[in-house]
């Protein structure tokens, strides 16, 4: 039973990290300068079918504005849970969020896509701002929003 035991612990011991792998990654979203208010960002997943996985990060604190980051909202049912200990400042026009998170490599090259959701009080919402395929050939190519974020990257 010793030797059973032991054998399993091994083999557990060297499968679970293959499993578990993850990757520091660093996000870095740049703002128009818009002339409004700090923007409302929420930083997102989806699988390959489209469907919800998860929230990397949500800029922005006041959670009554938080419907009108409005895929977001959608996917997740405005589900307040989901950015619990993952909530930041909103950020000005023309300033910068950076941000580095632990992401599994799993993510990676399989379909997903990292999205971003900005809202700007006293302007018009802006969902799906940028939707970027998580692949290692696109790490590091910035991507233009369609109209708060002058730019968007990510970095392996």
């Amino acid at each position: 039973m010793k030797s059973l035991l032991a054998t399993l612990a091994l083999t557990t011991a060297l499968t679970l990290p293959g499993l578990a792998m993850a990757r520091p990654v660093t996000m870095t979203t740049t703002l128009n300068s818009y002339g409004g208010d700090g923007a409302y960002l929420a930083l997102y997943v989806t699988d390959p079918s489209g469907a919800y996985v998860g929230s990397l990060w949500m800029a922005g604190g006041k959670s009554k504005y938080y419907k009108h980051l409005s895929d977001w909202y959608r996917l997740t049912g405005g589900d307040k849970a989901q950015v619990n200990g993952i909530t930041g400042a909103s950020v000005g026009a023309g300033r910068s969020l950076e941000i580095t998170l632990d992401l599994s490599d799993a993510l990676f090259d399989a379909g997903y896509t990292l999205h971003v959701d900005a809202a700007v009080e006293d302007m018009r919402e802006s969902p799906n701002e940028i939707a970027v395929p998580l692949t290692t050939e696109n790490a590091g190519k910035p991507v233009r929003g369609r109209r708060y974020v002058a730019g968007f990257t990510y970095d392996m």
